[in-house]
C-alpha cells in the first residue's frame, strides 16, 4: 500500500503557509467522497498515526443511508477503522474562499478492518498485484463525459443546460464544434489551471453530441495511479462548475432525449520494462490482446453492475446512440462495446465503451482488469471482430435494467473468485439497498402514467 510518508506533509505545509483548512476524504463503493474537514494543525498526526472512521463510512448506500446488512454497522458497533494519506494527493484547492487543500486517504490493510474490506481502492490493487504476480502490467486511460447544467432548475424544477457566455441557452449543439468550447472557456481555462496544480494529465476537450456535453481525456499510465486521477479530476470539474454558478453531472443519461454520458476506459498491458504486449502490426492486435477481449466479453455480464451501478445507467443503452448495446469487439469501430482503436503499432490497445460516466473508476478498472486476467489464463478466444455496423448484427444484447445485472453479479463464481467475497458481501448489501429504495419511491412518472388510468 503506497501510505505517503510523514515529510510530504511537513514540505507542503512549508511551502504553502496560508492554508488553514484540509480536507479529507474517502471514496466508498458508489464513486461518493466522504470524510472530514480538518484543521492545518492537525495534519500531521493524519500522516504519522492515521485517522479514524467509522466503519460505516464504507457501506452506505449514495444516498448516505447506512445499510444494516453490510456488516459494517450494528455487527461491528460502528468501530472506528484508520484510514492514512496517499502518496502525492495532497494538493490545493484553489477555488476555495478559505485556503484549503485535499488529502485522499484509503483504508490501512489491518488497522482500517472491518471497512478496509469495502475500501474499491484496495480491490483494484488486489487484481492489479494478481497480474504483475504473473508478469502483466496494466496500463489504463479514462475518458470521462460530462454535462454543464445550470445551477438553477427550469420552471418545472428540471435541470436544463448551462447558459452560453454570451447568456443565451444552447438548444443544440455541434459535436465537435469549436464554438461550443470556446463559450466554456472561463471554465476549461480554471479546469485545466487546477488539473495542472494537482498534477492530473487533462488533455484533449471535444464537445460532444448534446447541449452543455463535454469530455476532456486524460492520459494513459500506470492503472492504479490513473484511476487515482480520475477520482480527483471528477472532484475537480464539479467544484470548479460550481465556482462558475455551473452544476457538472456525470450522470449517466440525465435527458430522455439527449446522449448518455459514458467512462471508457483504455486499457493495454506492459511487461516489466514497459513494453506493450498488445503491440503489433496487425490492427486487431496481438494472440494476448484477443485473450484478453474474449476474458472482458467472457465476465461483461457478470461485470456489468460495475460498469452500470445505477437505475439511471441503463437508460444510456439506446441503439444508434453511440452506446453499447452488445457483448462485441471490433477494430476502430464504435458500435461495438471493445474498441481496439487505430494508431501506430506501439499505441495498440483496447478501448472500453460500456460504463456510465458514474461508475466508480477503481471498480470498473477493477472488473476490466479481472476479466482480461481470466482471458489470458483461459486462453479465451472472442471470435472474429465485428466489421461494419455492430448493431445490427448483434444476436445478444445486454441487459437493459438495474435488477438483471445485481443478480447476475449476486451468482457468480467468478466474481465471488477475482473480486472476493468479503467486498462483494458489502457491495451488493448496498445495491439491494438502493434498489429497494428506489423502487419504493413514487414520482411524476407513477402519476403520469397511472393515475388516471388504473
Amino acid at each position: 500500500m503506497n501510505f505517503a510518508a510523514l515529510d510530504e506533509a511537513r514540505s507542503f505545509l512549508a511551502a504553502n503557509p496560508d492554508i488553514d483548512m484540509i480536507e479529507l476524504f474517502i471514496l466508498d463503493a458508489n464513486g461518493v467522497p466522504r470524510g472530514k474537514l480538518l484543521h492545518r494543525e492537525e495534519l500531521l498526526a493524519v500522516y504519522e498515526s492515521g485517522r479514524p472512521l467509522p466503519s460505516t463510512i464504507l457501506g452506505l448506500t449514495l444516498n448516505g443511508d447506512d445499510v444494516e446488512n453490510s456488516g459494517l454497522v450494528w455487527d461491528v458497533g460502528d468501530i472506528d477503522c484508520r484510514a492514512y494519506p496517499l502518496a502525492g494527493s495532497l494538493v490545493r484547492l484553489p477555488w476555495r474562499q478559505i485556503p484549503t487543500a485535499a488529502v485522499q486517504v484509503s483504508m490501512h490493510p489491518q488497522e482500517g478492518l472491518p471497512a478496509s474490506i469495502a475500501d474499491p481502492r484496495h480491490l483494484l490493487i488486489k487484481v492489479i498485484d494478481g497480474l504483475k504476480a504473473e508478469g502483466y502490467h496494466p496500463v489504463m486511460a479514462c475518458e470521462l463525459e460530462f454535462y454543464l447544467l445550470d445551477a438553477k432548475r427550469d420552471g418545472n424544477g428540471r435541470p436544463q443546460p448551462a447558459l452560453d457566455a454570451d447568456g443565451g441557452r444552447p438548444r443544440s449543439t455541434q459535436v465537435y464544434g469549436l464554438r461550443e468550447l470556446e463559450q466554456i472557456e472561463p471554465f476549461l481555462a480554471d479546469l485545466y489551471a487546477a488539473c495542472k496544480l494537482q498534477g492530473i494529465p487533462a488533455r484533449t476537450a471535444i464537445s460532444e453530441y448534446a447541449p452543455g456535453q463535454v469530455e476532456i481525456t486524460l492520459e494513459h499510465g500506470d492503472a492504479l495511479e490513473a484511476m487515482d486521477q480520475a477520482v480527483r479530476y471528477k472532484r475537480l470539474v464539479k467544484a470548479v462548475s460550481h465556482k462558475h454558478e455551473m452544476q457538472a453531472t456525470f450522470m449517466a443519461k440525465p435527458f430522455d432525449h439527449l446522449a448518455g454520458t459514458g467512462m471508457h476506459m483504455h486499457v493495454s498491458i506492459a511487461d516489466a520494462a514497459g513494453r506493450n504486449l498488445f503491440a503489433s502490426q496487425d490492427p486487431a492486435g496481438t494472440p494476448l490482446l484477443r485473450q484478453a477481449v474474449g476474458g472482458m466479453l467472457a465476465s461483461l455480464l457478470e461485470s456489468l453492475l460495475l460498469f452500470c451501478p445505477n437505475a439511471n445507467s441503463y437508460r444510456r443503452f439506446q441503439s444508434n446512440s453511440y452506446a453499447p448495446l452488445a457483448p462485441t469487439w471490433g477494430v476502430d469501430n464504435r458500435t461495438v462495446s471493445l474498441r481496439v482503436p487505430g494508431g501506430p503499432a506501439n499505441s495498440r490497445h483496447i478501448e472500453h465503451r460500456i460504463c456510465g460516466a458514474d461508475a466508480n473508476p477503481y471498480l470498473a478498472a477493477a472488473a476490466i482488469l479481472a476479466g482480461i486476467h481470466r482471458g489470458l489464463r483461459e486462453n479465451l478466444d472472442p471470435g472474429e471482430p465485428v466489421q461494419g455496423n455492430g448493431y445490427a448484427q448483434a444476436t445478444e444484447l445486454l441487459p437493459t435494467d438495474w435488477l438483471t445485472s445485481l443478480v447476475a453479479l449476486e451468482q457468480s463464481a467468478w466474481a465471488r473468485d477475482a473480486l472476493g467475497s468479503e467486498f462483494l458481501g458489502v457491495y451488493l448489501a448496498v445495491k439491494r439497498a438502493e434498489y429497494r429504495q428506489f423502487m419504493a419511491e413514487v414520482g411524476e412518472q407513477d402519476w403520469r402514467w397511472y393515475l388516471t388510468q388504473a
